[in-house]
């Protein structure tokens, strides 16, 4: 699959998602990538960049306290890791169903959700 037909599968899962969760997201990136960086690999220890299908890189809501917001704030960004997400799919269903449930997951992470919970909440 090419990348922009990858994104427009990312946008539409964005669109999926409930209007309570749309409205209370702000300043946040959603990127695609081929796989993630070797420094992100290094960083949490896992043991081949063929492993992770996404990533939330930045403060989530619950650990923001009064400060943050004074200065100006670089975007949260999610990652989705577009090879890896099509290798363990065997058809473009496949690869739609998982873009969005990844992209479920790294939202619960910008949420303040570890694994845990957000497995506990069906994703």
């Amino acid at each position: 699959m090419d990348r922009n037909e990858f994104e427009k599968i990312v946008e539409q899962s964005f669109e999926r998602l409930p209007d309570v969760f749309k409205r209370a997201i702000e300043n946040l990136g959603i990127v695609v990538e081929d796989y993630p960086e070797d420094a992100v690999i290094l960083k949490m220890k896992i043991p081949s960049k063929y492993n992770l299908l996404g990533l939330y890189h930045g403060i989530p809501l619950t650990a923001r306290g009064t400060w943050y917001g004074m200065t100006p704030v670089a975007p949260d960004k999610i990652s989705l890791y577009q090879k890896n997400i099509e290798s363990r799919c065997r058809s473009d269903k496949e690869i739609e169903q998982a873009i969005y449930e990844v992209l479920i997951h790294e939202i619960g992470h910008y949420f303040g959700m570890n694994d845990e919970e957000i497995r506990k909440a069906g994703y």
